[in-house]
Order: structure tokens, then C-alpha cells, then sequence
């Protein structure tokens, strides 16, 4: 879809953001239910990203899945989904088209991602630190994917992006992105220094024993 035949904000544009931020309040209000009062803040923020990251993997990108595998692409759909997935696709042309590697990086983020996520939170909630390994898992994931969608497009000379607009660049290719790259990495450095902490602890009280 060209430049010149969109809108700069619709009415689908309203309603995809709108469904976004609805998915960040049910993440937000699950943490608040299911973690202890007195939970850590990272375990509260760490909870409400990967609620929010389980999702969106489902809903939209599950979504995204089913109108792109086996004959279907988002641009010959119908329905409320087909739309906003046409309006992400107004600024990258390949989620309309059902782009084969963008379509393989989707069946391993809602296949594999969602669940782990799913895991995760369950961790989370009986406060089980092996939860640190499955993050780093999961955030390396996370990190390779956004890697793997932008990468080929910017060694090309990114022919199907269209940054002409504020919204297309900075809200659909930017925000919409660099959340996924910014938060894990945070994640994984934490949960890094937790295992590492641990490790050098055990390390230290198996020296004193031998001493």
C-alpha cells in the first residue's frame, strides 16, 4: 500500500493502539492480583512485561499467524485483525504479503515465546528464581527476533519501509519495535546478575567448607 493512498491516523489506527494499551492495563491488573503485595518492583515489572509480551504473542501476532500460513495473506483478508495488520502494514509491506521470513520468526514468537512467557509467570507467582534462566532464554529470543526482521531489510536498503510519516517511523517501526529490544536486554542483564550472584555465592560457601 503507497504512502499516498493512507492516512496519516484512521480510525484502525485508534482502535490497534487502543487494543495495545488495553493489553498493557490487563497486564498491569494481573500483577496486581496474582504477586504479593510486598513483591519486588522488578518482579512486578518483570511480571506485567511478560503478561503483556504473552499477549500480544497470542491475540495479535497469533492473529497475524493464522492470516499469513497456508494461502492466506493480511492484504486478501477480511475482518477486524486483517485491518489493523494492513495498517502495520502500511509502513512494512512484507506483514502484508505474508513475507516467509517474517511469517518463520512469527511461528517461533507465538509457538514458542508465548508459552515460555506463559512459563515464566507461573515462576513469577511461586517466587521460583530458576525463572532467571528462562528469562535470559526469552529475552535472547526476543532480541534475535527483532534482530533477524529488521536486519535484512537494512542491508537492503529497507525497500519495503515506509518512514514518510511520524506515525509509520516513530510509533509503528520505532516504539512498536524497540520495546522488544530494549526490555529484554534489560531483563537478561538482570536476571544475569542474579544467576551469576548465586553461582559466585554457592562458589564461596563450598570454599569456606573446604577450608
Amino acid at each position: 500500500m503507497a504512502a499516498t493512498e493512507h492516512s496519516i491516523f484512521t480510525a484502525t489506527s485508534f482502535f490497534s493502539l487502543a487494543g495495545v494499551l488495553g493489553v498493557g492495563v490487563l497486564a498491569y491488573m494481573g500483577a496486581s492480583i496474582l504477586l504479593p503485595k510486598n513483591a519486588p518492583w522488578i518482579n512486578r515489572f518483570t511480571f506485567i512485561w511478560l503478561a503483556f509480551d504473552a499477549m500480544i504473542h497470542f491475540s495479535f501476532e497469533g492473529s497475524f499467524l493464522y492470516l499469513s500460513t497456508f494461502g492466506r495473506t493480511v492484504n486478501s483478508s477480511v475482518g477486524p485483525f486483517a485491518e489493523m495488520w494492513r495498517e502495520y502494514a502500511a509502513a512494512d509491506f512484507r506483514w502484508g504479503t505474508a513475507d516467509a521470513t517474517v511469517v518463520s520468526l512469527e511461528i517461533l514468537t507465538v509457538l514458542g515465546a508465548g508459552p515460555m512467557c506463559c512459563y515464566i509467570l507461573k515462576q513469577l507467582v511461586n517466587d521460583d528464581p530458576a525463572r532467571h534462566y528462562w528469562i535470559v532464554v526469552l529475552s535472547t529470543a526476543e532480541l534475535y527476533g527483532g534482530w533477524m526482521t529488521f536486519c535484512p531489510e537494512w542491508l537492503t536498503g529497507s525497500p519495503n519501509l515506509d518512514t514518510s510519516n511520524a506515525l509509520f517511523l516513530w510509533v509503528y517501526l520505532f516504539f512498536m519495535n524497540v520495546i522488544w529490544v530494549v526490555i529484554p536486554l534489560y531483563l537478561m542483564v538482570d536476571s544475569y546478575g542474579q544467576i551469576a550472584k548465586a553461582l559466585r555465592s554457592s562458589q564461596a560457601a563450598s570454599r569456606a567448607k573446604k577450608a
